[in-house]
């Protein structure tokens, strides 16, 4: 029997804008340590190993639009595995029910949002052992944080019994099982108010509800047959009809996209008798606000947090996240203050929650910058937007080693290429030559061309583009290393 980490990749973290947008989720972005919380995730994974002491593969469940940041995330770390593509984001339910008709039916399938951040891994480890007996058993263990203080950003688990163990865990007298055995759910309880959460904590025996899950795969897929068995039966048929494409895999779409979308709490654990709690008693943070985000960073002798380029004098409790330019704080306090390339937050540390509010508002006046940022990730590099104008736009765009941008041609541009670090393999119709630094060509419209990198450093160009038309979907591609001609 083994363990099958499955990383819950979909969200869109809108709560962490302007640093996560819907094009760049906060789970993708790299927010402690240079590293993104998918990669923190992958890592904290790594510790499950089989019976060979070799790392368990892990299965990632994301978007389509966000294949490539998975695929990177992993490779960056070393992690192997398959990811399983939603046509359409259609909540938790739906999601782990795809991970466990591509499990073997006696695989326990560990289930971990990619957006956590747990720094104890020992202890990380420690907790899903607790949980381990009793998936073999059927039951299906959700994992609950021991709650800090009277929170309204998470639901809550209420305990009840001890589960009595074949083993003997579950002994009331053992003060280790008091603290870690699992337990029956009494009930689930929303999301509450300031009140309610602090007389949810008096009253004690309840946990954060942290959204990890321990399962069997026919265990889990049982209980969605009893609970939820119109979302299984969609599931099954888009699975039947998947296709794999590399470490990818594609459910049916027109078959997936009929699915009803709920998450796995309604669905499954507040109507499932099986379901028990293993408490947990570390650090735990879902990352979910900007003063979630500031508490990870150490503060100096004013309580002032500070990431990148920012500056403080006068200054009280206030968390700074500077990109490329300098930001100063001077007089004042309690500010949350987050400064990108193409937009500025600037909030009091009480309001952060409604920073999804704003981007909600700021959606529906067509700002652009609400879910999309200016530097744009692709899976050859990346592209930075720096000017446009009506008939103009100018482009920074860098290409990793030895990748390279489809084969393509335009309608309505033309471009010009300067090269200004690295040196770039050119396809111009029939021509293919080599430029280096301060050299530049000509690309006139309609010409086939392609851009690649055969060095082993970052090739980074300047991008003048002009004409009648300069949209992302005047790109007809020809050939392209990631199957991006029939998807976009």
């Amino acid at each position: 029997m083994t363990i099958i980490p499955v990383i819950l990749c979909g969200g869109s973290g809108t709560r962490l804008w302007p640093l996560s947008r819907k094009s760049l989720p906060k789970q993708f972005v790299p927010l402690i340590d240079n590293k993104s919380l998918i990669e923190h995730t992958l890592i904290r994974l790594q510790t499950f190993k089989d019976s060979k002491g070799v790392i368990c593969p892990v299965m990632c469940i994301a978007a389509e639009e966000h294949r490539f940041f998975v695929q990177a995330a992993m490779q960056s770390v070393g992690s192997k595995g398959s990811i399983i593509l939603e046509p359409v984001a259609k909540n938790t339910a739906p999601a782990m029910a795809l991970a466990a008709l591509k499990a073997q039916p006696d695989d326990l399938l560990l289930f971990c949002p990619a957006d956590h951040h747990i720094a104890d891994v020992s202890g990380f480890h420690d907790m899903v052992s607790h949980g381990i007996e009793a998936a073999r058993l059927d039951q299906i263990v959700t994992f609950g944080v021991t709650p800090s203080f009277p929170s309204t950003a998470y639901g809550y688990i209420e305990a009840a019994d001890f589960v009595q163990s074949t083993k003997g865990a579950g002994n009331t007298k053992d003060a280790d099982a008091s603290k870690n055995s699992p337990r029956k759910v009494a009930r689930f309880i929303e999301k509450p108010n300031a009140e309610r959460a602090a007389q949810l904590i008096l009253g004690g025996n309840v946990l954060w509800n942290a959204g990890i899950f321990l399962a069997k795969a026919s265990a889990l897929i049982k209980a969605l047959e009893l609970h939820a068995p119109d979302i299984l039966s969609v599931c099954q048929k888009a699975m039947k009809d998947a296709r794999i494409d590399g470490e990818f895999i594609r459910p049916d779409e027109e078959g997936f996209s009929t699915c009803r979308a709920q998450s796995i709490d309604y669905a499954v654990m507040e109507r499932d008798s099986s379901v028990v709690v293993v408490p947990f008693n570390r650090q735990w943070s879902d990352v979910g606000s900007w003063n979630a985000v500031a508490a990870l960073a150490p503060a100096d002798g004013e309580g002032n947090r500070v990431v990148g380029k920012g500056f403080t004098r006068e200054t009280t409790n206030t968390y700074i996240h500077a990109g490329e330019r300098p930001v100063v704080a001077l007089g004042v306090h309690n500010l949350i203050i987050i400064d990108t390339a193409d937009a500025l937050l600037v909030a009091n540390s009480d309001h952060v929650e409604q920073v999804k509010d704003i981007v909600s508002s700021l959606s529906a006046e067509g700002i652009t910058q609400a879910t999309h940022h200016r530097r744009v990730a692709r899976p050859w590099g990346w592209y930075d937007s720096v000017d446009q104008g009506s008939r103009f736009q100018v482009k920074r765009i860098g290409v990793k080693p030895g990748a390279s941008l489809s084969l393509q041609k335009h309608h309505h541009r033309a471009e010009h290429w300067i090269v200004v670090k690295g040196t770039g393999r050119i396809t111009c119709g029939e021509k293919v030559f080599l430029l280096t630094e301060n050299q530049s060509t000509y690309i006139p419209i309609g010409e086939v061309h392609r851009l690649e990198n055969p060095g082993t450093l970052e090739l980074e160009i300047i991008e003048v583009q002009s004409g009648s038309y300069l949209g992302e979907d005047d790109i007809v591609r020809l050939e392209d290393n990631y199957g991006r001609i029939e998807r976009g």
